[in-house]
C-alpha cells in the first residue's frame, strides 16, 4: 500500500480527489488523509432536504456536497479527520468494513484509546461514536473512507443534521449529541489537532507497512479540478429536483434505511426514487427505472421482484421483505 498527499480542505476537491485515485489505473492499493472545511457530506442515495436544515446550513456558512458511497450524512469541519483506503476487493464479500477499520483501531490503541468496531459501519468508545465508515465498489477495487471526530464543533453538526427518528429509534438513543463522541475528550495528554493528525499518519503508516508516498502530477491536479467543478461543485449532483410522489415507504433494517417514493397515477407507478443509507452494489437508479409504468398491486410488484435479482443493488435484502415494504405490511 502506498500514500498519495492531498492537503486540500476544499470538501468538492476532495470527493472529485477520492473519485480520481480510485479510477487510476495500475493503482490499487493506496492510503491518504484529509481535512474539509465545514461541511456536510450526504451519501450517494440521500435526500439532501431530508438529511439537512437548510435554513441552518446556510446561515452558519456550511457547504453541501454528495459523495459516490452510500451510508448516512456526516458533518465535517476541521476538527476532523477522514482516512480513506483504496484497495482490491475481497472476494465474496459483500461490504467489509472491519477490514480497513482495524488497522486504525490498532492505531488508536496505540495513543491509549480502546475504540471498537460496532453496528454495521460505526467505530465507538465506550459505545458512543466518533467515526463512520462508507464504501464504494469500483470493478475490482473498493474505496473505503471513514471520519475521525478529534474535536469537531458538535453543537454545529447536531443543529445541521436532520436524524431520521427511525434511526435513532433503533439506535435506541434519544439525541445524535447523546450518541457521538470526540476523540481529544478521551485523551491523557493534550494534542492539537495537527499533531494528533501527525501521529496518526505515522502510526498507521508502520501499521500498514507503507513505504511510498505519490505525489500528483499537474495534469492529475487538473483533471481532478475540473471533476470538482463540473461534478462536486454542481447544483444537481448535491441537491437534485425532490420527485413528486403520492406515496411513501419507509423502513430501517439492520443493513440500512431504505425509503420508496413513489408517484402512483391510475394505478400505474409513473415515477420511482428510492433514498436511504443503505450501500449499494449497482446504481440505484437502474432498480428504480424497473419500477417505471408497473401496476402498485401485490401481484404486479411480486412479479417484477421475481424478474429482477434484488441483491445485485441490495446485498443483504431480500425479495419478500422489500415486496412488504412496498406494500405497506409489517411482518409479526
Amino acid at each position: 500500500m502506498v500514500k498519495v498527499v492531498n492537503n486540500s480542505n476544499n470538501p468538492y476537491y476532495n470527493l472529485a480527489f477520492e473519485e480520481y485515485m480510485l479510477k487510476q489505473e495500475g493503482i490499487n492499493s493506496l492510503f491518504f488523509i484529509w481535512q474539509n472545511e465545514p461541511v456536510v457530506v450526504i451519501g450517494k442515495n440521500q435526500n439532501a432536504y431530508d438529511e439537512v436544515d437548510i435554513e441552518y446550513l446556510k446561515k452558519s456558512d456550511i457547504a453541501l456536497v454528495r459523495r459516490i458511497s452510500g451510508g448516512g450524512a456526516v458533518y465535517h469541519d476541521l476538527g476532523n479527520i477522514n482516512f480513506t483506503f483504496i484497495d482490491l476487493t475481497t472476494k465474496g464479500v459483500a461490504f467489509d468494513f472491519a477490514r480497513f477499520t482495524a488497522p486504525v483501531i490498532k492505531t488508536l490503541d496505540k495513543i491509549g484509546i480502546k475504540a471498537q468496531h460496532e453496528g454495521r459501519n460505526d467505530i465507538t468508545i465506550a459505545g458512543k461514536k466518533f467515526s463512520g465508515n462508507a464504501q464504494f465498489r469500483q470493478g475490482a477495487k473498493v474505496m473505503h473512507h471513514g471520519t475521525l471526530l478529534y474535536n469537531v464543533d458538535l453543537e454545529n453538526m447536531t443543529n445541521v443534521l436532520n436524524v431520521n427518528t427511525e434511526k435513532m429509534g433503533a439506535k435506541g438513543v434519544k439525541s445524535v449529541r447523546s450518541r457521538v463522541t470526540n476523540i481529544s475528550e478521551h485523551l491523557d495528554i493534550d494534542l492539537s489537532v495537527e499533531e494528533f493528525k501527525e501521529l496518526l499518519i505515522k502510526n498507521l503508516q508502520a501499521e500498514l507497512k507503507i513505504m511510498d508516498t505519490i505525489i500528483l502530477k499537474a495534469d492529475d491536479l487538473a483533471q481532478i479540478t475540473n471533476l470538482c467543478n463540473n461534478k462536486y461543485m454542481s447544483w444537481d449532483w448535491n441537491y437534485g429536483k425532490s420527485p413528486d410522489y403520492n406515496l411513501k415507504r419507509q423502513k430501517k433494517f439492520p443493513w440500512g434505511l431504505i425509503e420508496f417514493r413513489l408517484k402512483v397515477d391510475k394505478g400505474i407507478i409513473n415515477n420511482c426514487k428510492i433514498y436511504g443509507d443503505f450501500f449499494a452494489y449497482e446504481d440505484i437508479s437502474l432498480l428504480e427505472e424497473k419500477f417505471l409504468q408497473v401496476e402498485y398491486k401485490p401481484r404486479a410488484l411480486s412479479a417484477l421482484l421475481e424478474r429482477i435479482d434484488i441483491t445485485a443493488y441490495l446485498p443483504n435484502t431480500n425479495k419478500g421483505e422489500i415486496l412488504d415494504l412496498l406494500l405497506g405490511q409489517e411482518k409479526g
